[in-house]
């Protein structure tokens, strides 16, 4: 007697041969969807990085500066305001705080006539001694021209282009206004122009120098987009960002008047 579920598993049966088939494309492995997967996952990453990459640097590096600041300063805080001594914790930061406070003071006392006299005594002292004076000169003419470089009137004017290292090869440069009239008379029919060319990534690395002012192209482009140019290595392009804010900007203006 024929058996009722032997025609189910019969070789030649066509529903068993369907479902053979079926399995194995559920099995075999598709190398665009993996190729597909790859890419997703590594942009992924890559977008990840990109938002926790700066963030996690800039928080570094803050904490870095207050923990020096608390080293450096807490020490010389009176007892009395000195939260850590009534506290059960350390409060970061109340170092920096403490600094900003005490060289507001310090300032503001060098305005007045008092504290101009005890400097220009302070400093006639420090100018008697052999080695010291030297190393002071040095050290104050390098704060004073910080803090002159960085005022509203000589910070970075223009953007321009110059020519360099030779010709045909352009270099961003920042012009800082018109030389100095030593300088300048070196040289007086040239018109020379204080440029500042940076070398390197980072924007303080670079050097001044002095050049005509028909050798600076200006161009249309704000310091801010210069230094992300430099910064990035030119992979910031500040044209098609502007490009791309502009898009979005039209697309969510499309759904909204479609809302």
């Amino acid at each position: 007697m024929q058996d009722s579920g032997g025609a189910g598993q019969h070789p030649g049966d066509p529903e068993r041969t369907d479902l053979s088939g079926t399995l194995a494309k559920l099995t075999e492995e598709d190398p665009a969807a993996r190729v597909k997967l790859r890419t997703r996952l590594r942009n992924y990453f890559l977008t990840g990085l990109v938002i926790v990459g700066p963030v996690t640097i800039t928080l570094y590096i803050a904490w870095y500066v207050i923990n020096l600041f608390d080293v450096w300063v807490k020490p010389y805080i009176p007892v009395v305001y000195n939260p850590d001594t009534y506290l059960p914790f350390s409060v970061p930061g109340f170092g920096i705080i403490f600094a900003v406070i005490l060289l507001i003071v310090i300032g503001a006392l060098a305005a007045n006539l008092i504290g101009r006299s005890v400097i220009s005594s302070g400093e006639m002292m420090l100018g008697r001694m052999p080695l010291v004076r030297n190393l002071y000169r040095g050290t104050k003419q390098i704060f004073e021209s910080v803090v002159h470089a960085s005022s509203q009137s000589r910070s970075f004017q223009k953007v321009g282009l110059m020519e360099f290292p030779s010709k045909g090869i352009w270099a961003i440069v920042f012009l800082t206004g018109p030389a100095a009239d030593e300088i300048a008379a070196v040289r007086p029919a040239d018109d020379l122009v204080s440029v500042f060319m940076p070398t390197h990534l980072l924007p303080p690395s670079g050097f001044v120098v002095f050049v005509p002012r028909a050798s600076v192209v200006p161009i249309d482009l704000s310091v801010e987009d210069a230094a992300k140019i430099i910064i990035s290595a030119g992979m910031v392009n500040p044209g098609a960002q502007k490009r791309l804010a502009e898009l979005a900007a039209a697309k969510t203006s499309g759904r909204t008047s479609v809302q």
